[in-house]
C-alpha cells in the first residue's frame, strides 16, 4: 500500500535545498519578491496531477461565462475544493500534500514569513485551466479569507503544460508597481512553480490571450496561504484589482468550435 502512495510524497531534500538556495534571492527579487523553479516537484506526483486533471468539460468546474468575462474570459476554476470531493475526483487526494507541514515549513522558510496557514477550502484556487483564447488581466489579488479570517500573503502556481510553445502565449507576466510594463515574463511550462508574495502591488497576469491549437489547454495547480497578521500596509480587506493594461485579446470564440489557433 506504501508504494502505491509513493506519488504523494514531496522529495524534503529538495525543499530544504531549494530553501537554501533560494530564500535571499526570493526576498530580493524585482518587481516583488518571487521566484521561479523547474522541475518543481518528484516526477512522480507531477505526472499525477497531469494526469488526474479535470476536463474541460467536468462538471466541477464553474461556468466562466457566468462569472468575470471581463477581466477572467476563458478562465476555469473550481470556487472552492467541495466540488472535486462532491464528485468524488482523486485530484482531491492529489492537493492534499501542499496544506502538509513540510510544504509549509519550505515555504516559510524560503520567504521568511512565519506562521503560513494553508487554506483547506482552496477559495478561489486548487485548479485552473484556460480555454484557448482566454486570458486573465493584470491584476493584484484579494488579500483576505472572510470564513478563515486570515490574511492571504503567499502564492504557489504549478504548472503542467508539456510541450507548450512560446507562440501559444499564456506567459505569467509580472508587472512592474507602476504598471508601465512587464519585468518579467513566465512560460507555463510543465512541473514549473512560480511562488510570490502577494500584497497591493504585487501586479501579474497572462493578458495576452491564449493561442494553442484546439484540444490544448493552460492547466496549473494555485495554492494561497495566509497568515493572522497582514502584510505591512495591506491591513485593509480588499477583492482583487484588475488593470487593463497589456491586454491581447482575440475576437474568436473562447474554447468553442470557431476558434483556430494562428499559423
Amino acid at each position: 500500500m506504501h508504494g502505491d502512495l509513493d506519488f504523494l510524497k514531496l522529495d524534503q531534500s529538495r525543499l530544504d535545498d531549494l530553501v537554501s538556495e533560494r530564500a535571499a534571492d526570493y526576498r530580493s527579487a524585482s518587481p516583488f519578491e518571487h521566484t521561479v523553479i523547474d522541475d518543481f516537484l518528484p516526477p512522480a506526483m507531477a505526472e499525477a496531477l497531469l494526469a488526474g486533471f479535470p476536463d474541460p468539460e467536468d462538471p466541477v468546474w464553474l461556468d466562466w461565462r457566468k462569472r468575470s468575462l471581463e477581466n477572467q474570459p476563458g478562465k476555469l476554476g473550481l470556487g472552492e475544493v467541495f466540488a472535486l470531493y462532491d464528485l468524488r475526483h482523486q485530484s482531491s487526494l492529489l492537493l492534499t500534500p501542499f496544506n502538509s507541514a513540510p510544504f509549509v515549513r519550505f515555504l516559510e522558510g524560503l520567504t521568511g514569513i512565519e506562521g503560513l496557514c494553508p487554506d483547506p477550502y482552496f477559495m478561489g484556487g486548487g485548479m485552473h485551466q484556460i480555454l484557448p483564447g482566454g486570458l486573465l488581466r493584470v491584476h493584484s489579488d484579494f488579500n483576505y479569507h472572510a470564513r478563515l479570517k486570515l490574511f492571504r500573503r503567499i502564492n504557489v502556481l504549478i504548472y503542467l503544460n508539456k510541450d507548450w510553445r512560446p507562440e501559444y502565449k499564456g506567459a505569467l507576466e509580472l508587472w512592474d508597481t507602476a504598471l508601465t510594463r512587464p519585468e518579467k515574463e513566465i512560460l507555463p511550462v510543465f512541473n514549473r512553480a512560480v511562488i510570490f508574495n502577494t500584497k497591493r502591488d504585487a501586479f501579474h497576469g497572462h493578458p495576452r490571450a491564449l493561442k494553442a491549437a484546439m484540444g490544448m489547454t493552460r492547466k496549473s495547480v494555485a495554492l494561497y496561504y495566509y497568515t493572522a497578521a497582514p502584510a505591512e500596509g495591506d491591513e485593509t480587506p480588499r477583492l482583487g484589482q484588475y488593470h487593463s493594461v497589456g491586454d491581447e485579446r482575440t475576437s474568436a470564440d473562447i474554447g468553442g468550435p470557431g476558434y483556430v489557433a494562428p499559423e
